[in-house]
Formats: C-alpha cells, structure tokens, sequence
C-alpha cells in the first residue's frame, strides 16, 4: 500500500513536470519502473505507456482549448513517427529480456544527454528554416516513433527537438509535442495492451496521479516557464533520466 500510495504521489509530480515541457513523461515511468520497482523491461514498457496516455490527452486537450497547437508541424512529424511506432510494437515481443534491458538502459542514458544538449541548443526562426532542419525534424519523428514502439516512452524529448528545428517557440513546441504524443501514445498502447503485459495495480496507481498533474500543468506553464525556478526542472530531469538508465543496465548485468 506504501509503494502504491508513492507512485501515486510520484504521479502528480512527474504528470505537472512532463507535460508542462511537453513531454508524456513515459521515459521517466520507465526508469521508476524497471530501476526501482524492478519490473521486467517488457512489463515496464507496455505498464509506462499505458500510465502515461490519459495524462498526455488531458495535456493536449487542454492546449487545444488554449490554441497553442501548431498542427501543422505537428502532422508532419505523426506522418514519420507513426509507421515506426507500429513496426516498433511488432519487433518488441521478440526481443530478449536482458537485451531490452539494455535497450531501455542506453536510450534513458542518451534521453538525458539529449535534454542536457537542448538546454543551450539555439532556437530557429521559422523564416529561415532550411531542407536539412526539415529532414533532421523528421528523423527526430522517426525516432520518436520508434522509442514508443520499441521501448514504451512517450518519444518526448525526440518530438520537441524536431518541434525546436521546425522553429516553434517554446510554448507552442510544448502544447504541439503534447499532441503528437497523445497520438504516437495511442496507437502504441493499444499495440502493447495486446501482449499482456501491463501491471495493472501499479499503472493505476501513477495513471491517476499524473492525470491530475497534466489537468493542471498548462495553467501553470506561463507562470513557470518565465521563473528562475523554471530553469531548473529540464536539467534535473535529465539527471534523473540518465541515473535510472545507469542503474537499469547495472541491473542487467
């Protein structure tokens, strides 16, 4: 009853955070859920999908109502992203579990250095957006695509790099990375139900949490996002991230 209370806790926190930045917080559930819970990494995959979905909808719902979603840059990206969350799904069941181990492991770790990197990354005007930031924007998609069908995150830190590239400041990156994701999350979950995998107790227990985090967190993006406490939580979830990836793969081995 403690740990459920706990990731419930830990639920709101990660839900308010993630889709605050526009991110469906599945990476993050990942790393709790086979770092520290001890989940399999295919019961963990398919239980952080499943917990991150309502709150990533309730996020895009509420930044639609807001009209901060640029759906346009938004489809170009499902268009890449959506065949390889499929094909992603596919492959998975066939993966060995100290290899996905593995897998989790490194994408967690370079998650966390990616979002390091975005920190100081320059923003481009949509002006002078080019062929090759067009191109990179869409194998972010791809990728993004990929990290839902392969390893149960929400491909968030893909999604609003590519979002960054196509020029979208950082308000209009977030609430459009939280449409995307409420897509890719969708489809991926529904591919993931199939394999019977998801904890349900737990994902319960972090889905009703986070779902309360996300109702709240586009209120409070405009407050935060122009605070000196803002600058504070991208780079502390990258820390995060890539200590639960090192301890994932030290579990693997």
């Amino acid at each position: 009853m403690e740990t459920l209370i706990a990731l419930f806790i830990g639920g709101i926190v990660i839900g308010t955070i993630v889709v605050m930045f526009g991110g469906g917080g599945a990476a993050i559930y990942l790393g709790i859920l086979t770092a520290v819970i001890g989940l399999p990494a295919a019961a963990a995959t398919s239980t952080s999908l499943v917990t991150a979905l309502p709150s990533v909808i309730i996020g895009a719902i509420t930044y639609y109502r807001q009209g901060r979603i640029n759906f346009k840059y938004g489809n170009q990206l499902l268009i890449a992203a959506l065949p390889t969350v499929i094909i992603g799904s596919l492959v998975a069941p066939y993966i060995p579990t100290p290899l996905y181990s593995w897998i989790v492991g490194i994408i967690l770790i370079l998650l966390g250095i990616n979002m390091f990197w975005q920190l100081h990354a320059p923003q481009h005007d949509e002006t002078t957006i080019n062929g090759s930031n067009r191109l990179k924007a869409v194998l972010f998609g791809i990728l993004a695509g990929l990290m839902v069908g392969v390893g149960g995150m929400s491909g968030g830190a893909a999604v609003i790099a590519g979002l960054f590239l196509l020029g979208l400041p950082s308000v209009s990156a977030a609430a459009t990375s939280s449409y995307v994701l409420a897509c890719m999350s969708l489809l991926g979950t529904t591919l993931h139900i199939s394999s019977g995998n998801v904890d349900w107790s737990i994902a319960i227990s972090l889905m009703i949490g986070a779902m309360i985090g996300a109702a709240a967190a586009p209120h409070l993006l405009t407050v935060v996002i122009n605070s000196k406490v803002g600058k504070y939580f991208q780079p502390a979830m990258a820390g995060l991230l890539i200590i639960l990836g090192i301890k994932t793969l030290i579990g693997a081995s």
